[in-house]
């Protein structure tokens, strides 16, 4: 598959005229069990069906581990650097989601990539704000794993 070039704006205002738009998709990522261990250590979330290979070959409906959903939106970020650029002349911050979903599972090496269409351009009086609706998607699978409203917030 083909790498795709990321969107660049030179400014966050460039957004306004974008509301309604799929604008980007990002790169491919595989999720590894390494990935999935580190966020089970990190998060304290040790259920089997994300850390017992063993268990989860046998037991599990996936025959496999499956990424736990907050590693698959905590990928967001990751996924939008890939797709997106803006020259904020300033900071960028996350400012929190208005709905999740997790519509199916992430079995282990998937590769997922994600899509950005944006909802919504707000100017309050200190920056911008952008709601995106991310659609993640496992490669093979038309189902997305994860869909997300996702709001950032640029400040000069």
């Amino acid at each position: 598959m083909t790498k795709q070039d990321p969107l660049i704006l030179e400014s966050p205002d460039q957004f306004r005229d974008l509301v309604g738009e799929e604008i980007a998709r990002s790169d491919w990522f595989t999720i590894t069990q390494d990935h999935i261990d580190a966020f089970a250590t990190l998060t304290g979330d040790k259920q089997w069906i994300h850390v017992d290979v063993p268990r989860a070959q046998l037991e599990s409906p996936y025959r496999s581990t499956i990424a736990h959903g907050f590693l698959t939106l905590s990928l967001l970020s990751r996924m939008f650097q890939s797709a997106v650029q803006v020259d904020a002349k300033g900071m960028t911050i996350n400012y929190g989601l208005n709905r999740v979903r997790f519509p199916s599972a992430v079995p282990v090496n998937s590769r997922l990539r994600a899509t950005f269409t944006v909802q919504s351009f707000k100017e309050p009086r200190d920056g911008r704000e952008v709601t995106f609706l991310a659609m993640v998607e496992r490669e093979g699978h038309e189902k997305p794993c994860c869909v997300a409203e996702w709001v950032l917030r640029y400040y000069r």
